[in-house]
Protein backbone atom coordinates (compact mmCIF):
# COMPACT_ATOMS: atom_id res chain seq x y z
CA UNK A 1 0.00 0.00 0.00
CA UNK A 2 1.13 3.59 -0.85
CA UNK A 3 0.09 6.64 0.69
CA UNK A 4 -0.07 8.56 -2.56
CA UNK A 5 -0.52 7.43 -5.93
CA UNK A 6 1.50 9.18 -9.02
CA UNK A 7 0.68 12.49 -9.61
CA UNK A 8 -0.70 14.31 -12.68
CA UNK A 9 0.81 16.87 -14.21
CA UNK A 10 0.40 20.02 -12.41
CA UNK A 11 -2.66 22.19 -13.18
CA UNK A 12 -4.15 19.44 -14.48
CA UNK A 13 -8.03 19.78 -14.85
CA UNK A 14 -7.89 16.32 -13.60
CA UNK A 15 -5.57 17.34 -10.76
CA UNK A 16 -7.93 20.36 -9.55
CA UNK A 17 -11.01 18.74 -9.88
CA UNK A 18 -10.92 17.44 -6.63
CA UNK A 19 -10.61 20.49 -4.20
CA UNK A 20 -13.72 22.60 -4.35
CA UNK A 21 -13.47 25.69 -6.52
CA UNK A 22 -11.87 28.36 -4.21
CA UNK A 23 -11.82 29.15 -0.73
CA UNK A 24 -14.31 31.97 0.56
CA UNK A 25 -12.55 34.65 2.53
CA UNK A 26 -9.09 33.88 1.34
CA UNK A 27 -7.46 35.68 4.52
CA UNK A 28 -4.15 37.91 4.02
CA UNK A 29 -2.41 34.77 5.82
CA UNK A 30 -3.36 32.23 3.03
CA UNK A 31 -2.48 34.34 -0.10
CA UNK A 32 1.19 34.89 2.38
CA UNK A 33 1.81 31.02 2.76
CA UNK A 34 0.65 30.86 -1.08
CA UNK A 35 3.27 32.83 -2.44
CA UNK A 36 6.24 31.23 -0.40
CA UNK A 37 5.05 27.64 -1.41
CA UNK A 38 4.93 28.36 -4.97
CA UNK A 39 7.37 25.33 -5.97
CA UNK A 40 7.81 23.63 -3.05
CA UNK A 41 7.17 19.74 -2.96
CA UNK A 42 4.23 18.20 -1.86
CA UNK A 43 5.70 17.68 1.52
CA UNK A 44 6.16 21.38 2.16
CA UNK A 45 2.34 22.27 1.17
CA UNK A 46 1.28 19.70 3.74
CA UNK A 47 3.32 20.53 6.49
CA UNK A 48 2.17 24.34 6.21
CA UNK A 49 -1.81 23.17 5.93
CA UNK A 50 -1.30 21.04 8.69
CA UNK A 51 0.38 24.58 11.06
CA UNK A 52 -2.69 26.49 9.41
CA UNK A 53 -4.95 23.52 11.11
CA UNK A 54 -3.25 23.68 14.35
CA UNK A 55 -3.56 27.52 14.40
CA UNK A 56 -7.12 26.85 14.01
CA UNK A 57 -7.01 28.83 10.54
CA UNK A 58 -9.27 26.58 8.81
CA UNK A 59 -10.15 28.66 5.61
CA UNK A 60 -6.07 29.13 5.15
CA UNK A 61 -5.37 25.51 5.67
CA UNK A 62 -7.94 25.14 2.80
CA UNK A 63 -6.71 27.51 0.53
CA UNK A 64 -3.22 26.10 1.07
CA UNK A 65 -3.96 22.52 0.44
CA UNK A 66 -6.41 23.30 -2.55
CA UNK A 67 -3.42 25.34 -4.17
CA UNK A 68 -1.47 21.87 -3.27
CA UNK A 69 -3.29 19.72 -5.41
CA UNK A 70 -3.32 22.28 -8.53
CA UNK A 71 0.20 21.96 -8.77
CA UNK A 72 0.70 18.63 -7.54
CA UNK A 73 -2.25 16.11 -8.94
CA UNK A 74 -3.21 13.83 -6.88
CA UNK A 75 -0.90 13.15 -3.73
CA UNK A 76 -3.02 11.09 -1.25
CA UNK A 77 -1.50 12.83 1.48
CA UNK A 78 -2.70 16.19 0.46
CA UNK A 79 -6.10 14.99 -0.44
CA UNK A 80 -6.68 13.13 2.80
CA UNK A 81 -5.59 16.38 4.55
CA UNK A 82 -8.15 18.45 2.76
CA UNK A 83 -10.84 16.02 3.27
CA UNK A 84 -10.36 16.01 7.23
CA UNK A 85 -10.41 20.29 6.75
CA UNK A 86 -13.34 20.32 5.00
CA UNK A 87 -14.77 17.73 7.49
CA UNK A 88 -13.95 20.49 10.70
CA UNK A 89 -14.98 22.81 8.37
CA UNK A 90 -18.52 20.53 8.51
CA UNK A 91 -18.87 20.93 4.51
CA UNK A 92 -19.24 16.84 4.74
CA UNK A 93 -20.26 16.64 1.39
CA UNK A 94 -17.12 18.24 0.20
CA UNK A 95 -15.15 15.96 2.38
CA UNK A 96 -16.78 12.70 1.47
CA UNK A 97 -16.70 13.59 -2.58
CA UNK A 98 -12.33 13.86 -1.74
CA UNK A 99 -12.21 10.92 0.38
CA UNK A 100 -14.64 8.72 -2.75
CA UNK A 101 -12.77 10.40 -5.35
CA UNK A 102 -9.16 9.21 -3.97
CA UNK A 103 -10.51 5.76 -3.23
CA UNK A 104 -11.60 5.28 -6.83
CA UNK A 105 -7.80 5.99 -7.76
CA UNK A 106 -5.96 4.13 -5.11
CA UNK A 107 -8.94 1.46 -3.51
CA UNK A 108 -6.40 0.22 -1.10
CA UNK A 109 -5.42 3.47 0.67
CA UNK A 110 -6.65 2.47 3.81
CA UNK A 111 -6.59 5.74 5.63
CA UNK A 112 -8.99 7.38 3.08
CA UNK A 113 -11.14 4.26 4.01
CA UNK A 114 -11.10 5.13 7.89
CA UNK A 115 -11.46 8.15 7.52
CA UNK A 116 -14.51 8.26 5.21
CA UNK A 117 -16.07 5.49 7.49
CA UNK A 118 -15.66 7.89 10.35
CA UNK A 119 -17.42 10.55 8.33
CA UNK A 120 -20.56 8.13 7.28
CA UNK A 121 -20.95 6.67 11.02
CA UNK A 122 -20.72 10.51 12.03
CA UNK A 123 -23.68 11.04 9.71
CA UNK A 124 -25.17 7.65 11.20
CA UNK A 125 -25.12 6.38 7.70
CA UNK A 126 -23.99 2.60 9.08
CA UNK A 127 -24.33 0.96 5.92
CA UNK A 128 -22.63 3.16 3.85
CA UNK A 129 -19.68 2.79 6.12
CA UNK A 130 -20.16 -0.82 6.30
CA UNK A 131 -19.80 -1.08 2.88
CA UNK A 132 -16.66 1.32 2.69
CA UNK A 133 -14.46 -1.39 5.07
CA UNK A 134 -16.19 -4.32 2.71
CA UNK A 135 -14.41 -2.66 -0.19
CA UNK A 136 -11.40 -2.50 1.60
CA UNK A 137 -10.65 -5.33 3.78
CA UNK A 138 -12.61 -7.46 1.73
CA UNK A 139 -10.64 -7.32 -0.89
CA UNK A 140 -7.15 -5.87 -0.52
CA UNK A 141 -5.10 -7.65 2.60
CA UNK A 142 -4.41 -5.52 5.26
CA UNK A 143 -2.21 -6.05 8.50
CA UNK A 144 -4.67 -7.54 11.60
CA UNK A 145 -4.08 -4.33 13.59
CA UNK A 146 -6.17 -2.43 10.80
CA UNK A 147 -8.54 -5.07 10.26
CA UNK A 148 -9.15 -5.11 13.81
CA UNK A 149 -9.58 -1.47 14.16
CA UNK A 150 -11.98 -1.09 11.79
CA UNK A 151 -14.02 -4.56 13.04
CA UNK A 152 -14.37 -2.60 15.98
CA UNK A 153 -15.48 0.37 14.68
CA UNK A 154 -18.39 -1.72 13.10
CA UNK A 155 -18.74 -3.68 16.14
CA UNK A 156 -19.20 -0.11 18.17
CA UNK A 157 -21.78 0.86 15.75
CA UNK A 158 -23.84 -2.27 16.20
CA UNK A 159 -22.41 -4.18 13.14
CA UNK A 160 -20.56 -7.20 14.69
CA UNK A 161 -21.75 -9.68 11.96
CA UNK A 162 -20.36 -7.65 9.66
CA UNK A 163 -17.16 -7.45 12.00
CA UNK A 164 -16.76 -11.12 12.26
CA UNK A 165 -17.20 -11.23 8.09
CA UNK A 166 -13.96 -9.04 8.04
CA UNK A 167 -11.70 -10.64 10.72
CA UNK A 168 -12.73 -13.85 8.86
CA UNK A 169 -12.44 -12.65 5.22
CA UNK A 170 -8.63 -11.03 6.43
CA UNK A 171 -8.14 -14.70 8.00
CA UNK A 172 -9.32 -16.45 4.78
CA UNK A 173 -7.05 -13.84 2.60
CA UNK A 174 -3.95 -15.25 4.66
CA UNK A 175 -3.77 -13.55 8.17
CA UNK A 176 -2.19 -15.68 10.52
CA UNK A 177 -2.45 -13.32 13.26
CA UNK A 178 -3.77 -15.42 16.30
CA UNK A 179 -4.92 -12.37 17.95
CA UNK A 180 -7.01 -11.72 14.74
CA UNK A 181 -8.86 -15.18 16.10
CA UNK A 182 -9.37 -14.27 19.45
CA UNK A 183 -11.11 -11.17 18.38
CA UNK A 184 -13.35 -13.08 15.53
CA UNK A 185 -14.13 -15.66 18.15
CA UNK A 186 -15.37 -13.32 21.14
CA UNK A 187 -17.92 -11.49 18.12
CA UNK A 188 -18.75 -15.09 17.09
CA UNK A 189 -19.46 -15.57 20.79
CA UNK A 190 -21.45 -12.73 21.13
CA UNK A 191 -23.43 -13.39 18.10
CA UNK A 192 -24.50 -16.79 19.56
CA UNK A 193 -22.05 -18.73 16.68
CA UNK A 194 -20.88 -20.80 19.65
CA UNK A 195 -19.17 -23.65 17.38
CA UNK A 196 -17.43 -21.68 15.19
CA UNK A 197 -16.08 -19.58 17.91
CA UNK A 198 -14.70 -22.65 20.12
CA UNK A 199 -12.57 -23.15 16.74
CA UNK A 200 -10.99 -19.86 16.64
CA UNK A 201 -10.30 -19.49 20.38
CA UNK A 202 -9.04 -23.31 20.26
CA UNK A 203 -6.75 -22.38 17.12
CA UNK A 204 -5.14 -19.10 18.95
CA UNK A 205 -4.49 -21.18 21.95
CA UNK A 206 -2.76 -23.49 20.04
CA UNK A 207 -0.71 -21.19 18.08
CA UNK A 208 0.61 -18.57 20.32
CA UNK A 209 0.38 -19.07 24.30
CA UNK A 210 0.15 -15.16 24.33
CA UNK A 211 -3.40 -15.44 23.58
CA UNK A 212 -3.91 -16.17 26.93
CA UNK A 213 -3.44 -12.37 28.01
CA UNK A 214 -6.40 -11.47 25.11
CA UNK A 215 -8.59 -13.64 27.17
CA UNK A 216 -8.65 -16.88 25.03
CA UNK A 217 -9.37 -19.38 28.10
CA UNK A 218 -11.67 -17.51 29.97
CA UNK A 219 -13.66 -16.75 26.44
CA UNK A 220 -13.39 -20.58 25.46
CA UNK A 221 -15.11 -21.40 28.59
CA UNK A 222 -17.65 -18.61 28.67
CA UNK A 223 -19.43 -19.79 25.51
CA UNK A 224 -21.14 -22.89 26.72
CA UNK A 225 -22.05 -24.90 29.74
CA UNK A 226 -19.71 -27.85 31.42
CA UNK A 227 -21.34 -31.06 32.20
CA UNK A 228 -18.78 -33.66 32.17
CA UNK A 229 -15.90 -33.64 34.21
CA UNK A 230 -14.16 -35.39 31.26
CA UNK A 231 -14.23 -32.85 29.42
CA UNK A 232 -11.18 -31.75 27.39
CA UNK A 233 -10.82 -28.02 28.40
CA UNK A 234 -10.79 -28.86 31.94
CA UNK A 235 -7.58 -30.46 30.94
CA UNK A 236 -6.53 -27.98 29.04
CA UNK A 237 -6.78 -25.15 31.20
CA UNK A 238 -4.67 -27.29 34.27
CA UNK A 239 -2.33 -27.58 31.36
CA UNK A 240 -1.91 -24.08 30.45
CA UNK A 241 -1.60 -23.17 34.74
CA UNK A 242 1.49 -25.61 34.65
CA UNK A 243 3.25 -23.05 32.15
CA UNK A 244 5.62 -21.27 34.13
CA UNK A 245 5.63 -18.31 31.67
CA UNK A 246 2.58 -17.24 32.71
CA UNK A 247 1.30 -13.41 33.78
CA UNK A 248 -0.58 -13.20 36.65
CA UNK A 249 -3.32 -11.46 34.39
CA UNK A 250 -2.97 -14.57 32.60
CA UNK A 251 -2.73 -16.98 35.04
CA UNK A 252 -5.99 -14.90 36.48
CA UNK A 253 -7.82 -15.60 33.54
CA UNK A 254 -7.24 -19.41 32.85
CA UNK A 255 -8.46 -19.56 36.12
CA UNK A 256 -11.88 -17.65 36.20
CA UNK A 257 -12.09 -20.16 33.43
CA UNK A 258 -11.18 -23.38 35.71
CA UNK A 259 -13.80 -21.90 38.43
CA UNK A 260 -16.47 -20.99 35.82
CA UNK A 261 -16.26 -25.11 34.38
CA UNK A 262 -15.66 -26.13 38.16
CA UNK A 263 -19.17 -24.14 38.89
CA UNK A 264 -20.74 -25.50 35.40
CA UNK A 265 -19.87 -29.22 37.08
CA UNK A 266 -21.41 -28.27 40.63
CA UNK A 267 -18.15 -28.96 42.41
CA UNK A 268 -18.25 -25.81 44.43
CA UNK A 269 -15.87 -26.32 46.75
CA UNK A 270 -13.15 -26.25 43.41
CA UNK A 271 -14.31 -23.77 41.81
CA UNK A 272 -14.30 -21.58 45.26
CA UNK A 273 -10.46 -22.25 45.61
CA UNK A 274 -9.75 -21.39 41.98
CA UNK A 275 -11.92 -18.45 41.91
CA UNK A 276 -10.44 -17.22 45.09
CA UNK A 277 -7.03 -17.38 43.29
CA UNK A 278 -7.79 -15.50 40.05
CA UNK A 279 -9.49 -12.68 42.23
CA UNK A 280 -6.33 -12.54 44.50
CA UNK A 281 -4.25 -11.68 40.85
CA UNK A 282 -6.38 -9.12 39.66
CA UNK A 283 -4.67 -5.69 40.07
CA UNK A 284 -7.70 -3.39 41.23
CA UNK A 285 -5.52 -1.07 43.02
CA UNK A 286 -7.21 1.43 40.31
CA UNK A 287 -10.61 1.39 41.79
CA UNK A 288 -10.92 3.75 45.17
CA UNK A 289 -13.99 2.96 47.21
CA UNK A 290 -13.67 6.38 48.77
CA UNK A 291 -13.63 7.77 44.97
CA UNK A 292 -16.62 6.02 44.65
CA UNK A 293 -18.89 6.94 47.42
CA UNK A 294 -17.89 10.73 46.80
CA UNK A 295 -19.30 9.66 42.96
CA UNK A 296 -22.46 8.54 44.44
CA UNK A 297 -22.79 10.92 47.01
CA UNK A 298 -22.06 13.80 44.64
CA UNK A 299 -24.78 12.28 42.16
CA UNK A 300 -27.12 12.22 45.20
CA UNK A 301 -26.81 15.74 46.24
CA UNK A 302 -26.42 17.22 42.35
CA UNK A 303 -28.53 20.49 41.48
CA UNK A 304 -31.19 19.50 39.02
CA UNK A 305 -30.65 20.00 35.15
CA UNK A 306 -32.82 21.72 32.86
CA UNK A 307 -34.65 19.69 30.89
CA UNK A 308 -35.11 19.28 26.76
CA UNK A 309 -38.21 19.13 25.63
CA UNK A 310 -38.17 15.98 23.07
CA UNK A 311 -39.33 16.01 19.53
CA UNK A 312 -43.16 14.21 18.58
CA UNK A 313 -40.90 12.03 16.52
CA UNK A 314 -37.96 11.32 18.69
CA UNK A 315 -37.56 7.35 19.15
CA UNK A 316 -37.88 6.46 22.95
CA UNK A 317 -34.65 5.03 24.42
CA UNK A 318 -35.14 2.14 27.12
CA UNK A 319 -32.08 2.14 29.61
CA UNK A 320 -31.67 -1.04 31.58
CA UNK A 321 -30.14 -0.38 34.91
CA UNK A 322 -28.82 -1.93 37.78
CA UNK A 323 -25.86 -3.69 39.52
CA UNK A 324 -24.00 -5.82 37.08
CA UNK A 325 -25.11 -9.34 37.09
CA UNK A 326 -28.72 -8.53 38.28
CA UNK A 327 -30.17 -9.84 35.34
CA UNK A 328 -29.69 -6.68 33.09
CA UNK A 329 -28.83 -8.75 30.19
CA UNK A 330 -32.03 -11.17 30.11
CA UNK A 331 -34.50 -8.28 30.38
CA UNK A 332 -32.96 -6.60 27.53
CA UNK A 333 -32.69 -9.94 25.53
CA UNK A 334 -35.92 -10.59 26.10
CA UNK A 335 -38.04 -7.20 26.12
CA UNK A 336 -35.95 -7.06 22.32
CA UNK A 337 -38.05 -9.75 21.47
CA UNK A 338 -40.91 -7.04 20.86
CA UNK A 339 -41.15 -5.94 17.58
CA UNK A 340 -41.78 -2.47 18.36
CA UNK A 341 -37.95 -2.28 19.82
CA UNK A 342 -34.47 -2.43 18.75
CA UNK A 343 -31.63 -4.17 21.55
CA UNK A 344 -28.76 -2.66 21.49
CA UNK A 345 -27.11 -3.76 23.82
CA UNK A 346 -24.14 -2.68 26.42
CA UNK A 347 -23.74 1.02 24.94
CA UNK A 348 -20.70 3.30 26.68
CA UNK A 349 -22.17 6.07 24.94
CA UNK A 350 -23.97 7.93 27.69
CA UNK A 351 -20.98 7.95 30.00
CA UNK A 352 -19.01 10.03 27.36
CA UNK A 353 -21.68 12.00 26.53
CA UNK A 354 -21.91 13.06 30.67
CA UNK A 355 -18.58 14.01 30.48
CA UNK A 356 -19.18 16.09 27.56
CA UNK A 357 -22.28 17.88 29.69
CA UNK A 358 -19.51 18.37 32.90
CA UNK A 359 -17.12 19.88 31.17
CA UNK A 360 -19.52 22.48 29.87
CA UNK A 361 -18.97 25.65 31.15
CA UNK A 362 -22.74 26.24 30.79
CA UNK A 363 -25.88 23.66 30.66
CA UNK A 364 -28.67 25.07 29.03
CA UNK A 365 -31.12 23.51 26.79
CA UNK A 366 -29.54 23.98 23.32
CA UNK A 367 -26.51 21.60 24.92
CA UNK A 368 -28.77 19.42 25.93
CA UNK A 369 -30.52 19.60 22.17
CA UNK A 370 -26.92 19.07 21.14
CA UNK A 371 -25.62 16.13 23.11
CA UNK A 372 -29.51 14.37 22.80
CA UNK A 373 -28.89 14.62 18.86
CA UNK A 374 -25.94 13.03 18.77
CA UNK A 375 -26.89 10.23 20.68
CA UNK A 376 -30.10 9.80 19.12
CA UNK A 377 -28.37 9.76 15.98
CA UNK A 378 -26.46 7.02 16.84
CA UNK A 379 -29.17 4.68 18.19
CA UNK A 380 -31.21 5.05 15.63
CA UNK A 381 -28.36 3.97 12.80
CA UNK A 382 -29.73 1.69 10.25
CA UNK A 383 -33.26 1.22 12.18
CA UNK A 384 -35.46 4.60 10.56
CA UNK A 385 -38.68 2.33 11.60
CA UNK A 386 -38.34 1.83 14.88
CA UNK A 387 -39.31 3.94 17.37
CA UNK A 388 -37.88 1.92 21.06
CA UNK A 389 -34.37 1.32 21.80
CA UNK A 390 -32.52 -0.12 24.43
CA UNK A 391 -29.59 0.54 26.03
CA UNK A 392 -28.20 -2.22 28.38
CA UNK A 393 -25.53 -0.47 30.29
CA UNK A 394 -25.81 -1.87 33.82
CA UNK A 395 -23.60 1.71 35.21
CA UNK A 396 -26.08 3.63 33.56
CA UNK A 397 -27.79 3.94 37.08
CA UNK A 398 -25.25 7.17 37.74
CA UNK A 399 -26.55 9.13 34.69
CA UNK A 400 -30.06 8.62 35.72
CA UNK A 401 -30.77 12.51 36.64
CA UNK A 402 -28.82 13.31 32.60
CA UNK A 403 -30.90 10.85 31.15
CA UNK A 404 -34.32 12.78 32.91
CA UNK A 405 -32.64 16.09 31.40
CA UNK A 406 -31.75 14.64 28.02
CA UNK A 407 -34.75 12.17 27.37
CA UNK A 408 -38.28 13.05 29.46
CA UNK A 409 -39.84 10.30 26.90
CA UNK A 410 -37.55 7.62 28.23
CA UNK A 411 -38.05 4.65 30.55
CA UNK A 412 -36.11 3.04 33.23
CA UNK A 413 -36.01 -0.34 33.71
CA UNK A 414 -33.94 -1.01 36.88
CA UNK A 415 -32.97 -5.27 38.15
CA UNK A 416 -32.63 -6.52 41.02
CA UNK A 417 -31.61 -9.43 42.41
CA UNK A 418 -30.80 -11.15 45.82
CA UNK A 419 -27.42 -9.75 46.73
CA UNK A 420 -25.87 -12.64 47.73
CA UNK A 421 -26.18 -14.13 44.52
CA UNK A 422 -25.35 -10.95 42.92
CA UNK A 423 -22.22 -10.57 44.90
CA UNK A 424 -21.13 -14.33 44.09
CA UNK A 425 -21.40 -13.57 40.34
CA UNK A 426 -19.61 -10.63 40.26
CA UNK A 427 -16.79 -12.08 41.90
CA UNK A 428 -17.03 -14.77 39.53
CA UNK A 429 -16.38 -13.01 36.28
CA UNK A 430 -13.53 -11.88 34.77
CA UNK A 431 -14.38 -8.40 33.50
CA UNK A 432 -12.75 -6.59 30.68
CA UNK A 433 -13.88 -3.44 31.01
CA UNK A 434 -11.76 -0.99 33.65
CA UNK A 435 -14.94 0.21 34.54
CA UNK A 436 -15.40 -3.11 36.68
CA UNK A 437 -12.57 -3.16 38.63
CA UNK A 438 -14.34 -3.36 41.98
CA UNK A 439 -15.40 -7.02 41.09
CA UNK A 440 -12.55 -8.53 42.44
CA UNK A 441 -13.11 -7.30 46.25
CA UNK A 442 -16.37 -8.52 48.38
CA UNK A 443 -15.50 -4.92 49.94
CA UNK A 444 -15.71 -2.90 46.51
CA UNK A 445 -18.36 -4.96 45.45
CA UNK A 446 -20.49 -4.18 48.59
CA UNK A 447 -20.02 -0.86 48.10
CA UNK A 448 -21.54 -0.30 44.47
CA UNK A 449 -24.24 -2.35 45.46
CA UNK A 450 -25.08 0.22 47.80
CA UNK A 451 -24.60 2.87 45.60
CA UNK A 452 -26.56 1.65 43.15
CA UNK A 453 -29.50 0.83 45.58
CA UNK A 454 -29.05 5.18 46.62
CA UNK A 455 -29.00 6.28 43.47
CA UNK A 456 -32.11 4.34 42.18
CA UNK A 457 -34.22 5.03 45.61
CA UNK A 458 -33.97 8.59 45.19
CA UNK A 459 -34.99 7.96 40.81
CA UNK A 460 -37.64 5.47 42.19
CA UNK A 461 -39.01 8.31 44.23
CA UNK A 462 -38.99 10.84 41.31
CA UNK A 463 -41.18 8.12 39.90
CA UNK A 464 -39.10 7.84 36.97
CA UNK A 465 -38.54 4.05 37.34
CA UNK A 466 -39.62 0.59 36.72
CA UNK A 467 -38.59 -2.10 38.52
CA UNK A 468 -37.52 -5.76 37.85
CA UNK A 469 -36.74 -8.60 40.52
CA UNK A 470 -34.59 -11.04 38.69
CA UNK A 471 -36.26 -13.70 40.82
CA UNK A 472 -39.30 -12.94 39.58
CA UNK A 473 -38.21 -12.94 36.28
CA UNK A 474 -36.52 -16.45 36.17
CA UNK A 475 -39.77 -18.23 37.16
CA UNK A 476 -42.42 -16.44 35.48
CA UNK A 477 -40.86 -14.68 32.70
CA UNK A 478 -43.76 -14.30 30.19
CA UNK A 479 -45.53 -12.97 33.15
CA UNK A 480 -42.95 -10.83 34.23
CA UNK A 481 -42.35 -9.09 30.89
CA UNK A 482 -46.40 -8.99 30.26
CA UNK A 483 -46.34 -6.75 33.24
CA UNK A 484 -42.85 -4.56 31.91
CA UNK A 485 -44.36 -4.26 28.57
CA UNK A 486 -47.60 -3.02 29.90
CA UNK A 487 -45.71 -0.40 31.88
CA UNK A 488 -43.62 0.53 29.20
CA UNK A 489 -46.22 0.84 26.87
CA UNK A 490 -45.30 -1.89 24.60
CA UNK A 491 -48.03 -4.03 23.36
CA UNK A 492 -48.02 -7.71 24.42
CA UNK A 493 -45.79 -9.97 22.51
CA UNK A 494 -44.82 -13.47 23.30
CA UNK A 495 -41.50 -13.40 25.14
CA UNK A 496 -41.04 -17.30 24.28
CA UNK A 497 -40.18 -16.80 20.47
CA UNK A 498 -36.60 -15.16 19.84
CA UNK A 499 -36.44 -12.58 17.06
CA UNK A 500 -35.83 -14.30 13.35
CA UNK A 501 -32.46 -11.34 13.55
CA UNK A 502 -30.93 -11.80 16.74
CA UNK A 503 -28.78 -9.25 18.00
CA UNK A 504 -25.37 -9.41 19.66
CA UNK A 505 -25.22 -10.23 23.47
CA UNK A 506 -21.61 -8.39 24.33
CA UNK A 507 -21.73 -9.30 28.38
CA UNK A 508 -20.19 -11.97 30.47
CA UNK A 509 -24.08 -13.39 29.84
CA UNK A 510 -23.24 -14.11 26.32
CA UNK A 511 -24.33 -17.71 26.48
CA UNK A 512 -26.96 -17.74 29.42
CA UNK A 513 -28.93 -14.97 28.10
CA UNK A 514 -29.35 -17.39 24.71
CA UNK A 515 -30.64 -20.29 26.88
CA UNK A 516 -34.37 -21.01 27.76
CA UNK A 517 -35.23 -19.05 31.38
CA UNK A 518 -33.61 -21.29 33.95
CA UNK A 519 -34.17 -20.64 37.74
CA UNK A 520 -31.34 -22.52 38.61
CA UNK A 521 -28.97 -19.32 39.34
CA UNK A 522 -31.63 -18.82 42.21
CA UNK A 523 -30.40 -19.58 45.43
CA UNK A 524 -26.71 -19.93 43.92
CA UNK A 525 -25.03 -18.51 47.21
CA UNK A 526 -25.68 -21.50 49.48
CA UNK A 527 -23.55 -23.57 47.38
CA UNK A 528 -20.25 -21.45 48.48
CA UNK A 529 -21.20 -20.52 51.65
CA UNK A 530 -19.13 -22.69 53.16
CA UNK A 531 -16.32 -22.04 51.05
CA UNK A 532 -16.99 -18.19 50.75
CA UNK A 533 -18.14 -16.51 53.73
CA UNK A 534 -17.75 -13.26 52.86
CA UNK A 535 -21.05 -14.02 50.90
CA UNK A 536 -23.20 -14.18 55.07
CA UNK A 537 -22.11 -10.54 55.02
CA UNK A 538 -24.87 -9.32 52.07
CA UNK A 539 -28.48 -9.34 52.67
CA UNK A 540 -29.82 -12.08 51.82
CA UNK A 541 -32.74 -10.15 49.38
Amino acid sequence: MTAADTPDQPGSPRAASDAPARVEGESAQARARLAQLQGQPAAAWLEAGRALVLEQDMEAAAAVLQAALAQHGHDGELVLALAGVRWQMNDRAAAQLLLENLLARQPDHAAASFTLARLQLEQGHVDAAEQVFRDQFGRYRQGADLVHRAAKMLADAGRKQAAAELCEAAIAMGSGDPFLHVYVAALLGQLGEFERSRGHYLLALEHDPRTIDAGAAYGLASIGRYTDPGHPDLARFRALLERPDLTPAARASVLFALGKAHDDLGDYAEAAARLREANGLVDHRNWSRKHWRRLVEARLAGLSLPQRAPAATECVPIFVVGAPRSGTTLVAELLGRSAETCNRGELDWLPHLAEQVARAPRVDVDLLDRVAAEYLARLRQGEAGVRWFIDKQPLNFLQVDLIAALFPQARIVHCRRNERDTALSIWSQHFESTEYRFAYDFADIAAVLNGCDRLMAKARGEGRVIEVRYEELAQAPQATIDGLAASLGLAPFDAGVPNAVRGAIGTASVWQARQPVYTRAIGRWRGYAPFVPELLRFADQ
